[in-house]
């Protein structure tokens, strides 16, 4: 399902010989993006991109240079558009059409790069299916409460029989799920990725016991976008759109590159992933892709459909216009 770009380009690193600053400043014609990434999954796939266009790596003829935050919250990312002090952004998918919702017209998506990364996982063998957490103990991360993970949950319980009432979900931290989760013989929780892989890499006990995303694919028949790059409008209408053609293609090689070996340590020297044990385990895991156009259009589309229906306020309480999606007539 990836469009990304060029194949093979993501070997084309820039290299050393240009990178000997003392003598010349190579990138002083090139333009300044200000881009943010949310920490975790939504941020891995630009975690090259993040490194080696940086001002501190400029080489010859480079065709922008990126000065990129790394965050843990959406709110930050949504603060940061609105205040204009960022040009490009990796969000999550509801917290973009939220921000779209409250500034009509302020930013347009440019391309989904994460899919889903919540998983169920268990000590024990109860749970293999959605159907299987009725009447169950669920342990839910508490800052999930009331964002994607937490509509998608109730979507796919109710999709497969199961009344949400009817699972007793214990809203906790990430480090207290861990801790409980250890700490007993048995148990159920909710995890995205990271936090998912590192309790199954501290408690070999701990399996996964349904993907979200294979649970969404089964009852919809179509992908789960969690993760997305938005661009502020006023940014896209001032630059060149060749800028915005390398940018995106640039995007996709990022990808390739982490999700080659070795691509775990870049990721946790940003401070994207929490280690490398984890970060080598995660990075399979979360999903990352890079869909544009129509086809990201009308996946996302689906998406807020569903969760329009199910939690209006979950996407700002109403679906997108079609100037929210870059690039398609």
């Amino acid at each position: 399902t990836s469009s990304s770009a060029a194949p093979g380009s993501s070997s084309s690193q820039p290299d050393g010989s240009d990178q000997d600053s003392s003598q010349s400043t190579p990138e002083a014609d090139a333009p300044v993006i200000k881009f943010m990434a949310l920490s975790g999954p939504t941020g891995v796939g630009a975690s090259w991109l993040m490194e080696y266009y940086s001002a501190e790596n400029a080489f010859t003829d480079m065709p922008f240079i990126l000065d990129s935050t790394i965050v843990t919250d959406n709110t930050e990312v949504q603060a940061a558009l609105n205040n204009k002090t960022v040009d490009v952004a990796a969000i999550a998918t509801n917290a973009a059409a939220v921000l779209s919702a409250k500034n009509p017209d302020s930013i347009q998506v440019l391309a989904v790069n994460t899919l889903g990364v919540l998983y169920i996982l268990e000590k024990g063998d109860t749970v293999h299916s959605m159907a299987d957490l009725k009447g169950k103990t669920l342990y839910c991360p508490s800052n999930t409460k009331g964002a994607n993970p937490e509509h998608i949950l109730n979507h796919l319980l109710t999709g497969n029989g199961v009344d949400p009432s009817d699972v007793n979900i214990e809203w906790l931290t990430p480090q207290e799920i861990t801790a409980k989760i250890t700490s007993s013989d048995a148990g159920i929780c909710m995890l995205p990725v990271p936090a998912a892989t590192a309790l199954m890499v501290q408690d070999s006990a701990v399996r996964e016991a349904v993907s979200l995303t294979d649970a969404w694919r089964d009852l919809e028949g179509s992908e789960l976008p969690m993760g997305c790059v938005v661009a502020r409008t006023e940014f896209i209408e001032k630059s060149d759109p060749a800028l915005h053609a390398a940018f995106i293609e640039l995007y996709g090689d990022s990808i390739s590159f982490m999700e080659g070996p070795g691509a775990g340590s870049l990721a946790v020297e940003l401070g994207i992933l929490p280690n490398e044990k984890v970060a080598e385990k995660a990075i399979p895991q979360c999903a990352l892709t890079l869909i544009i156009g129509q086809e990201m259009k009308d996946m996302l589309e689906d998406y807020y459909s569903i969760l329009f229906q199910a939690a209006p306020e979950s996407i700002g309480g109403g679906l997108p216009y079609d100037s929210f999606y870059y690039g398609v007539g």
